[in-house]
């Protein structure tokens, strides 16, 4: 009887050991990985350290939709100069309930109403009076809410990129480029480095012209995507995140980047749905001697294809 009870002391002593072991792992594995993602996240920090940002007095439309944020997204060229214009303009609508995300490309040489100005190129806004004024443009022409921007420098996206996808980003080129982009690349399936994946994007000397480079800069996008939901790079999102707070200009709160980064990498191969304004036959091409070359847009059909591409019920 006596030895019985001994022998279940024992056996619970062996457990209790074999707890302690598994939470001391368990206890060291998590200080590990936190040690791990702060290093990162200050290594993230210093690389885009020294980053000058213009301070902008943004303000967002109220979001009208507790689960739904249109967030601005532009790319500018600056090349150390005190002003320039977006290169690329693009409406990310996320739903946050299905985490579905719809974009929306503008493009640039759209002939647009801007406030207080006399009408110009779209992509003149944000050179004339900066990120609020070419909100105000898009939102006044297109009868579309802004909650939030996310402004990046073309150099800054090309860092970005090499930190999120260290081996390259794989992206389907459909012809032989080089012309004006700083690279040379060829037909194929290629891992492109953020330069190449940023020339990629910005290549319009074929026949398409600037609607081509709209369907590239949204192709670029998607398949960042898939880099952001693939797990070979979960590793490198603390440094990513902290690259992002030098290397990216918004109103959005380093929490509103976290979530929003977490939620596309919880809902895996999510599903990203593309448009570009101005649609099929709702155009015309002008020139105006204070504009130059200009697309002239049929408002009305424009504005509702973009309100039926934006409707999440559908």
């Amino acid at each position: 009887m006596q030895e019985n009870q001994q022998t279940r002391v024992r056996k619970k002593r062996r457990k209790l050991r074999k707890g302690r072991v598994f939470f001391t792992f368990l206890l060291l594995l998590l200080v590990g990985v936190g040690v791990y993602a702060y290093t990162e996240y200050k290594a993230g920090l210093e690389l885009a350290k020294g980053q000058e940002h213009i301070k902008e007095d943004f303000i967002g439309d109220e979001a009208s939709s507790k689960n739904i944020d249109n967030i601005l997204l532009l790319g500018v060229d600056s090349r150390g100069e005190a002003k320039s214009r977006t290169d690329s303009m693009i409406l990310v609508s996320w739903n946050k309930d299905t985490n579905d995300i719809k974009m929306v490309s503008f493009m640039r040489d759209i002939y647009a109403e801007i406030p207080g100005y006399q009408s110009y190129k779209l992509n003149t806004a944000y050179y004339l009076d900066g990120v609020q004024l070419l909100k105000d443009t898009i939102s006044n022409m297109f009868d579309v809410e802004i909650n939030h921007y996310a402004l990046i420098d073309f150099k800054s996206f090309e860092s970005m990129v090499d930190i999120l996808a260290p081996n390259g980003v794989e992206v389907n080129v459909d012809k032989d480029m080089s012309k004006n982009i700083g690279v040379k690349l060829k037909k194929g399936t290629h891992q492109l480095n953020g330069k190449e994946l940023l020339g990629f994007a910005r290549f319009r000397s074929d026949e398409k012209g600037d609607f081509g480079r709209v369907d590239r800069q949204q192709k670029a996008l998607e398949a960042l995507k898939k880099e952001v939901v693939s797990p070979g790079n979960y590793k490198n999102f603390p440094k990513l995140l902290g690259a992002l707070q030098g290397y990216v200009q918004t109103d959005m709160t380093t929490k509103d980047e976290l979530s929003f980064m977490t939620s596309i990498i919880k809902g895996g191969d999510l599903n990203i749905e593309k448009l570009t304004i101005p649609v099929e036959h709702g155009y015309s091409f002008a020139n105006y001697p204070h504009a130059g070359s200009v697309i002239e847009i049929d408002r009305a059909l424009n504005n509702k294809a973009l309100e039926e591409f934006l409707d999440f019920e559908q």
